[in-house]
């Protein structure tokens, strides 16, 4: 029997040289999960371009990587929250400059927000939870989308989350956002289905070890979770070949428990 495509994405084992020759650029990428698919992409051949705030954590991340043997990371520092129409037009044009092309964006940025019924919910977080975790995607999609027309085909991931396909009591603003994010993967899958050269999914990565997993569980014990980079190979399966067929999926990176 064939296995479906959410079962060969949680048998995979990516291969060496993977994503050899592969740019790919990687958002919220100076920690937690966007740090581990940074690191894991890299080390499958890719040239990764990191995206993110905090600019101390993503050099440090840089030099594991070249410490490692892999491709320099190109560094994007942005502050997705503030950032403005312009600014994404400049970074098309350093990744232009340098890169010339793209050929896979893992969205991954992202904040939580707070814990909090609707009737309460403080109206400048819902703000800044929607400007990281959607505006700030259209955005950068809207200005990167140009450079992945390859003939080799090119690949866009979101990252979702379970409260983005079955919502829940308190989770407010982050649940609105992931369904959004989940409906934006959907038309822009559509949209491009005809051309047949970007794929378009989106992965929600289950219960990982993160910061944003410890603020939304404070007292859950973080070390029953499976760590960031227990995770990447989802990432990697539908950034690379072997994930040709899937488009317009939401897919999950563990098993469901």
């Amino acid at each position: 029997m064939t296995k479906s495509i959410q079962q060969r994405l949680l048998d995979y084992q990516p291969p060496h040289g993977l994503l050899n020759d592969k740019v790919v650029l990687i958002s919220g990428a100076s920690r937690g999960l966007g740090r581990a698919v940074s690191y894991a992409a890299a080390a499958v051949g890719a040239q990764t371009i990191l995206l993110a705030r905090d600019v101390k954590q993503m050099e440090s991340l840089a030099d594991e990587i070249v410490a490692a043997g892999f491709h320099e990371p190109g560094i994007v520092p942005v502050n997705l929250e503030g950032a403005k129409v312009d600014d994404y037009s400049v970074i098309a044009e350093l990744i232009t400059e340098r890169y010339a092309r793209l050929d896979g964006i893992v969205l991954n940025a992202g904040i939580l927000g707070e814990m909090a019924p609707l009737g309460s919910y403080d109206p400048v977080t819902w703000a800044r939870v929607f400007q990281v975790n959607v505006h700030s995607q259209f955005l950068l999609l809207q200005a990167l989308l140009p450079l992945m027309d390859q003939p080799d085909g090119a690949s866009i991931i979101f990252t979702s989350s379970g409260v983005g396909r079955t919502a829940r009591a308190y989770w407010g603003a982050y649940a609105a956002s992931k369904f959004a994010t989940e409906g934006m993967m959907q038309t822009l899958a559509d949209e491009v289905s005809e051309r047949g050269k970007i794929r378009v999914n989106a992965i929600n990565p289950g219960r990982v070890r993160t910061k944003m997993r410890a603020q939304a569980y404070p007292g859950e014990d973080s070390l029953t979770l499976p760590e960031p980079k227990d995770v990447t190979h989802g990432y990697l399966f539908l950034l690379g070949r072997d994930g040709m067929e899937a488009h317009g999926t939401s897919l999950d990176a563990q098993v469901k428990n």
